[in-house]
């Protein structure tokens, strides 16, 4: 399952924050991707994460699969968008 989210939290600016999104992630037990133009990593990885360079604006696709991934990608998109 996939859904194109567009940023708008500042909290991608912040590494602590960074480590929560992470750690959301981490509870769920699907596998759970960010993609942004040719990059994708793991949602779980705190340096993937920090290493994206996320920012306000920006286009990312969530991709999770798995027995939870409709609430994964629900979670991700509520942390990224709020």
């Amino acid at each position: 399952m996939k859904k194109e989210i567009t940023v708008k939290t500042t909290s991608v600016y912040d590494a602590r924050a960074l480590a929560e999104l992470v750690g959301l992630a981490s509870s769920f037990t699907s596998k759970i991707t960010v993609i942004m133009g040719s990059r994708q990593i793991n949602a779980k990885s705190i340096m993937g994460v920090m290493g994206l360079g996320l920012d306000v604006g920006k286009e990312v696709i969530i991709d999770a699969e798995g027995s939870d991934e409709a609430q994964a990608i629900e979670a991700m998109e509520v942390f990224l968008t709020k």
